[in-house]
């Protein structure tokens, strides 16, 4: 999957690159996911983004125009995501569920899984925070 990932950390940025294994092509940008930075995104299927990004519905809507077709976030929360306007825009959305004692290299392997599982044409399962209508493939396609 060609991916973009915003707003990443020196530290996250080493463990997303040791969690991909070269698996997916995901470009990393230090810069905040903004209208002056979203041009980056052209030609991308995924956005991953972390909880001090704010993915509003005007930023929804220029993702959809650029090809995005997925948004995954690093963060246990999504209240960073406006995930109706992501369901609106048919975006499948993804997180990183919540385990205690969950590790930074932890949480990038689940982004990854989450690639892996979307490029695979599955539901990502207990990471799917997706406000459309699949609870069915989440049963089937547990991640």
């Amino acid at each position: 999957m060609k991916a973009i990932a915003y707003n990443i950390k020196p530290e996250e940025k080493e463990y997303l690159v040791l969690a991909n294994h070269k698996k997916h092509d995901i470009t990393i940008i230090a810069n905040s996911l903004s209208a002056e930075t979203i041009a980056f995104a052209a030609g991308k299927e995924t956005l991953l983004v972390f909880n001090n990004d704010i993915v509003n519905q005007e930023l929804i809507e220029k993702l959809k125009e650029l090809g995005i077709k997925y948004i995954a976030t690093s963060s246990f929360e999504t209240n960073h995501l406006d995930l109706k306007s992501a369901a609106t825009a048919g975006f499948k959305i993804a997180n990183v569920p919540f385990k205690n004692g969950q590790s930074a290299l932890d949480r990038m392997q689940q982004v990854v899984k989450n690639l892996d599982n979307w490029a695979a044409g599955k539901c990502v399962g207990n990471a799917c925070c997706c406000q459309n209508n699949c609870s069915v493939t989440k049963t089937l396609n547990k991640a």
